[in-house]
C-alpha cells in the first residue's frame, strides 16, 4: 500500500473522509484495498484579544487529503467519485494514473502531525512594563510575574517571578503567560 493525495473541497476534507471511512467500515473489496484515510491537522496557539490563549486545531493541508492504499479493481474509481472529491493529486486527462507520495514525503507528512505551532500573527496582545501577568507555561507555570520589559516586535517578554523570596528574571514568548 501507498500513499496517494486526493484534492478535495477545502472545508469539505472531513465530509470526505468520513465518506470513505463509511466505505472502509462496510467491509468488501474497497475495504481491502483502502488501509487508512488522514487529514493532516496542527494544533495552534491562538492569542485572544483578552490575554489569554487557546489551542486549535487548523488542517495543515486545506483541500487536500490523504489515503493509504492499493488502487486495484475499481478502488481508483471510487475514491475518484467520493463526494467532495476532484481526483488524484497530480492526475491529468492525459496522465490517469495518480502518482503516490514517496517515503520520504509520507514519512514528513506523518511526523509532524502533533507538532503545535505558535501563531502569533492573528492577535497582538499589548503587554506593558509594570503589568502583573501569570506564567501559564513552561519550568515557571502556576509563577505570578511582574513585567519588566515587553518586545512586541519579537513577541517576547522579560518578566521577574518571585521565587524563594527573591526576584528572578526571566525572558518569556506571548502564548507562555497570560493576562491576570
Amino acid at each position: 500500500m501507498k500513499w496517494y493525495v486526493l484534492r478535495a473541497t477545502s472545508g469539505k476534507e472531513g465530509k470526505a473522509k468520513d465518506y470513505i471511512d463509511t466505505l472502509i467500515a462496510q467491509g468488501g473489496e474497497f475495504a481491502r484495498y483502502v488501509n487508512q484515510v488522514m487529514i493532516p491537522t496542527e494544533k495552534v496557539v491562538v492569542a485572544r484579544k483578552d490575554g489569554k490563549r487557546s489551542v486549535k486545531e487548523k488542517n495543515r493541508f486545506p483541500g487536500y487529503i490523504f489515503v493509504e492504499a492499493c488502487l486495484e479493481g475499481g478502488t481508483q474509481e471510487t475514491l475518484r467519485n467520493v463526494p467532495n472529491v476532484y481526483g488524484f493529486l497530480c492526475e491529468t486527462k492525459t496522465n490517469v494514473k495518480p502518482m503516490p507520495l514517496s517515503k520520504l514525503e509520507a514519512k514528513q507528512m506523518l511526523g509532524n502531525i502533533d507538532e503545535v505551532i505558535e501563531l502569533t500573527d492573528e492577535v497582538t496582545v499589548p503587554y506593558e512594563v509594570g503589568e502583573n501577568v501569570k506564567v501559564i507555561d513552561g519550568p515557571f507555570s502556576g509563577f505570578d510575574a511582574i513585567i519588566v520589559e515587553a518586545n512586541n516586535e519579537k513577541k517576547r517578554l522579560k518578566v521577574e517571578v518571585k521565587i524563594f523570596g527573591r526576584k528572578t528574571p526571566v525572558e518569556l514568548g506571548y502564548a507562555q503567560v497570560e493576562k491576570q
